[in-house]
């Protein structure tokens, strides 16, 4: 991805959804020849040149100052995550060449973060990167997001929320509000490409869908940007329906990039309830699951055990 364009992109569609009356400016007289704020008016409302601002929209904000981007923010009605996505491009576009030619390190999970999710026995929860994999879960967490597992093992990918809301037609059941679960997701990914344009494996994945899928498209052409802190999430789960959940996301502060994620519900709710089954159920499947690889395991050592005497036979014979 191109930091320019994002750059370039971004602040024309901010402008676009403008008038001038919002902005406290006079309503213009005649026909205007683009939607929302011409460039000169911007320029007026943060306080810079016409000259200047069109350089910045031509996608150079190298060198913009803070109180620059602060203006900037304020004259196209920013709010706090389409300001702090302003801030990360213009990191960016600061960053030197050598910078921006090295690979993202692909996070990793601590063992202690592992520990806590396997203890949260009656907490669906699970770590996610920028890109939106499933990099670590929970028994109960794996149960809830069976449809988007089941779409990895078919497709031979990672588990990956993004790739399953717009490329397996079950997201559209299984996400009870999917409309609004898609635009979440393309702001979410809009928001970690400002963070990390030189991620190629995000490159890859919005590459990878957009020429997938046509919602998709549509959606990151908006140049929308959230950030998801909380919220309400439902999912439809093939063997106990509807579950409407909390969610809340905490960022890992010794692995910048990754959040853990946990859902909950209020107590004596029928999503309560709902969870209660749930539970149950990932603990009936885990322990069958951990049975399963106990006779495995056995039926293997036995045959490792008799291995060597029929070796054996087989060399005293051949003597």
């Amino acid at each position: 991805m191109d930091p320019r364009d994002e750059v370039r992109d971004f602040l024309s569609s901010r402008r676009a959804r403008l008038s001038p009356t919002e902005v406290g400016l006079p309503p213009s007289t005649g026909r205007r020849r683009v939607p929302g704020l011409r460039r000169d008016e911007v320029a007026v409302l943060a306080g810079v040149s016409s000259e200047y601002y069109a350089r910045l929209e031509r996608g150079n904000l190298a060198g913009a100052s803070d109180a620059v981007l602060d203006a900037l923010a304020s004259a196209l009605r920013l709010d706090e995550a389409e300001t702090l996505h302003l801030r990360h491009l213009a990191h960016s576009a600061n960053q030197p060449a050598r910078k921006r030619r090295e690979p993202v390190r692909a996070a990793t999970v601590p063992v202690s973060v592992q520990r806590v999710l396997d203890s949260m026995t009656a907490t669906p929860a699970y770590v996610t990167d920028s890109r939106r994999d499933i990099v670590a879960t929970n028994a109960l967490a794996r149960e809830l997001h069976a449809p988007v597992h089941d779409f990895a093992r078919e497709t031979g990918t990672a588990p990956n929320t993004a790739r399953f809301a717009f490329l397996d037609p079950a997201a559209r059941r299984y996400y009870v509000d999917w409309d609004e679960v898609s635009r979440a997701v393309v702001a979410a990914l809009h928001g970690a490409a400002g963070r990390n344009p030189y991620d190629r494996a995000l490159s890859d994945l919005v590459g990878e869908l957009s020429t997938r899928s046509e919602r998709f498209r549509e959606l990151w052409a908006t140049r929308d940007v959230r950030v998801h802190r909380a919220g309400l999430k439902r999912m439809r789960h093939p063997d106990v329906g509807v579950l409407a959940l909390d969610y809340d996301v905490m960022e890992l502060a010794q692995e910048p990039g990754l959040g853990l994620v946990a859902y909950s519900a209020a107590p004596g709710s029928p999503a309560a309830d709902a969870l209660a089954l749930l539970t149950s159920l990932a603990a009936t499947r885990d322990a069958d699951a951990v049975a399963e690889a106990v006779g495995a395991a056995g039926g293997a050592a036995v045959g490792a055990a008799g291995a060597p005497d029929g070796a054996g036979a087989d060399r005293a014979a051949g003597a």
